[in-house]
């Protein structure tokens, strides 16, 4: 099964539906943090967020308490919140443990599937795709969360996706527009497919090797620029 995700909107001020508000602004929020829409190391105010997403305080501040528990952001007291800042190292932490999880991961899920079509999942890589194609950048974002946790997910392990959701809310992308209109992102969608294709014809050491090549690929693209595989 694939993880629900809210419907994209534009990148700049998205107005949230009055339903599940707090769930809603934990999204957009995180969103505008992966993204880097919201400055590391910069503290700012939950009214000026609320103000943004188009909705009261009472879910902003609820949705900045989610994350500060998830680690993305630290409360100031009084003040409003501030992003961490993450370094090189940090991001290579990050993309190393998503590689020693993801990789044998895809092994284990060739060798459960046994050859069995996933066409949620061809789907969810043609439309990231067309996606990174369109410059789309939290359509991207948003889909590709939903290929690798979905993808995960099938495996029947709770845990492993909650580790693997979290070390992706951990990490930044700098420069992801210029990446987008160099084509690399579309490079990277092409990868999913790629991927989907392994595992549907039970080649467990190629969809495990096609992952490890687009971890590598996609830790040059969160950092806002070409990273070569290895």
């Amino acid at each position: 099964m694939t993880t629900s995700r809210p419907s994209a909107g534009p990148a700049t001020s998205p107005q949230l539906k009055s339903v599940s508000l707090r769930e809603q602004a934990r999204d957009a929020v995180r969103t505008r943090i992966v993204l880097g829409q919201i400055e590391p190391g910069q503290v700012e105010s939950v009214i000026n967020v609320a103000a943004t997403l188009g909705v009261s305080v009472t879910p902003v501040r609820e949705a900045i308490m989610d994350l500060a528990n998830l680690g993305m952001v630290e409360i100031i007291r009084n003040r409003g919140f501030r992003v961490p800042v993450l370094t090189e190292h940090d991001l290579d932490e990050i993309f190393h443990i998503r590689t020693m999880l993801e990789v044998p991961a895809m092994t284990e899920l060739v060798k459960v599937l046994d050859g069995a079509a996933v066409p949620e999942f061809r789907k969810l890589a043609g439309q990231l795709t067309d996606a990174a194609r369109e410059g789309d950048l939290i359509s991207f974002l948003d889909l590709d969360r939903q290929f690798h946790l979905g993808l995960l997910e099938l495996l029947g392990n709770r845990r492993l996706v909650a580790m693997v959701g979290q070390l992706r809310d951990q990490a930044r992308m700098r420069g992801l527009q210029k990446l987008a209109d160099q084509g690399e992102l579309t490079q990277s969608g092409e990868e999913h497919i790629a991927i989907v294709d392994a595992i549907e014809s039970g080649d467990g050491e190629l969809a495990a090797d096609l992952m490890r090549r687009h971890l590598a690929h996609s830790r040059g693209i969160w950092a806002g620029r070409v990273e070569a595989d290895s």
